[in-house]
């Protein structure tokens, strides 16, 4: 089958009013004043190894860090992870929660920084991404990581700066290497297919009124795209849940094979708040984004 849905099991009333509940005290601590200092304080630094602040261009934003499993007697599977923020904030440092998530499951994970607005506006944030993309092929090797393994995700914003890599190669060309040779995408509540912007902030990063529809990934996704995982908090108020289901159908449409998870308990920044070890317990994100990666 080139496609499917997987949605996570649906719980007992009690259970999932339990678990509604539960996940909506985890919502409010990531919204209070320092949820990554409680991230941070609770992951474990004895999972995984760290090469840190690695740079991938001159712009001191243009580095990375690379997260690494303990046991490398056979090369990982590589996942490049990048952060959201309405690409306007955000720093790799605190998803550190990320790195050991993926490098305690056998996969070695990068995690880049790229610029932002106001600095920048689109497509140069695209640019940076396909360049940390192209660092992570080319060093894959020496960080324990297979090179004909790489995958490439994020979580919001930062799901469509990999989607717009893995989707239109013209990103990927630029960077000098060919999307094609990656082996698939992964993506956390990413906006997919959100014209017309009404944002300010996505007005200003994207230029509004001459936003160009090729600014849009389900409007540049062709076949031959990568395999896919479309995670999604089905009640998402900050990135509809259109775009990944309306990005699903247009990759079944291209015959591209694509597994689509909805989540009923989990929200927009619980969905990826949930890959930290503190916070397993909302949902199986973690798990399955490493299945997928590690499938052959």
């Amino acid at each position: 089958m080139p496609s499917s849905s997987s949605p996570s099991p649906s719980p007992s009333p009690r259970r999932r009013a339990l678990r509604l509940g539960l996940a909506g005290a985890a919502t409010s601590l990531l919204q209070a004043c320092s949820p990554i200092a409680f991230l941070e304080r609770r992951v474990p630094g004895d999972t995984y190894r760290l090469a840190p602040d690695i740079p991938y261009g001159s712009h001191p934003r243009q580095a990375l860090d690379v997260y690494m499993p303990l046991d490398t007697r056979r090369p990982a599977p590589v996942f490049v992870f990048f952060y959201g923020g309405v690409w306007t904030s955000g720093t790799r440092g605190f998803y550190r929660f990320v790195g050991e998530a993926f490098a305690a499951r056998g996969i070695v994970t990068v995690v880049p920084d790229y610029r932002l607005h106001p600095e920048v506006k689109f497509p140069d944030f695209l640019d940076d991404s396909a360049r940390a993309v192209r660092w992570a092929l080319d060093n894959a090797a020496r960080h324990g990581g297979d090179p004909s393994r790489v995958f490439v995700g994020g979580h919001s914003a930062g799901a469509y700066n990999a989607a717009m890599v893995a989707f239109d190669p013209r990103y990927a060309q630029a960077a000098g290497f060919d999307s094609r040779r990656l082996d698939g995408f992964v993506g956390l509540a990413g906006p997919y297919d959100f014209l017309p912007l009404t944002g300010r902030v996505t007005r200003a990063v994207f230029g509004w009124p001459d936003t160009p529809p090729e600014t849009q990934p389900i409007n540049v996704v062709a076949k031959g795209a990568p395999r896919s995982l479309l995670l999604y908090a089905k009640y998402d108020n900050l990135v509809g849940p259109h775009n990944s289901e309306n990005l699903a159908q247009r990759l079944r449409e291209l015959g591209t094979p694509v597994t689509v998870v909805p989540y009923e308990t989990l929200g927009h920044r619980t969905l990826v708040g949930s890959l930290a070890r503190p916070l397993n317990w909302t949902g199986d994100t973690a798990d399955r984004i490493a299945a997928f990666i590690s499938s052959p």
